[in-house]
């Protein structure tokens, strides 16, 4: 899946809006599993009565009532998209990622192993969600908050490249998204993958902090951007709450 920047879309966002163009009859399915395997080798499925084949298991999910697929990505203390049961949130919280059968009790786990992503059925149930609009406007007041932030902590000394992408916030990362999801969360992703990509990569070394102070600085100005990023996130790749074509 091609990208003009380094972040790639999730395979949980992936799954969520192929899966739900496969079932709406956007998409055949061959352009499904083009759209959700993309890069990796293949994908299985564990815990399937339809056995390990992805396109079985989400007809499976078809024939129990799924009418979509819907995408989380929480975060410890942030279980955005997320409605139980334990089970199911412990295991998507260690990997990042999930995806809900939207009109089911069912859930997918991804588990990247190597090339290849291993999908868990589990028990999930029907979650809360943040408002496409929201969350737009949620981002739109968050980045140049953070930049400000950033700024006097002064960014372009410790992470020059942070700085640069701030200074650069229309150039995004290229989502391929199939046909019946709204431009409007195509956009909202590529904003929330953005902004997700500036907070990993602005955490991703302490060693040009001063104190520790300077670290706690840092971390409390980039959290209101990762939690906006996922909420984001969350909201493009729910069909529940898109809004109407």
């Amino acid at each position: 899946m091609s990208s003009t920047t380094t972040e790639q879309f999730p395979v949980a966002g992936r799954l969520a809006w192929w899966g739900t163009a496969w079932l709406r009859g956007h998409v055949g399915p061959d352009d499904l599993l083009d759209g959700v395997i993309a890069d990796d080798v293949t994908h299985v499925v564990l815990g399937s009565d339809a056995g390990p084949g992805l396109l079985g298991a989400l007809a499976a999910l078809r024939t129990a009532g799924a009418s979509g697929f819907g995408a989380t990505f929480p975060a410890e203390g942030d279980l955005v998209g997320l409605g139980g049961p334990v089970v199911f949130n412990d295991a998507v919280l260690e990997v990042g990622e999930g995806v809900v059968a939207v009109g089911t009790e069912s859930g997918l786990v991804p588990t990247r192993v190597g090339p290849t992503v291993e999908w868990q059925v589990l028990p999930a149930r029907r979650r809360q969600l943040p408002d496409v609009g929201e969350s737009d406007r949620e981002m739109r007041a968050v980045l140049p908050e953070t930049a400000e932030r950033l700024a006097v902590l002064d960014v372009a000394r410790w992470r020059p490249e942070v700085a640069d992408r701030l200074m650069n916030l229309r150039h995004r990362p290229a989502i391929d998204a199939p046909p019946g999801v709204p431009a409007r969360c195509v956009d909202l992703a590529a904003r929330g993958l953005q902004a997700l990509g500036i907070a990993e990569l602005a955490l991703e070394d302490d060693g040009g902090a001063l104190s520790v102070w300077e670290m706690d600085q840092r971390r409390d100005a980039l959290a209101p951007l990762a939690r906006a990023g996922r909420r984001a996130l969350v909201a493009a790749c729910s069909p529940e709450v898109w809004p109407p074509d």
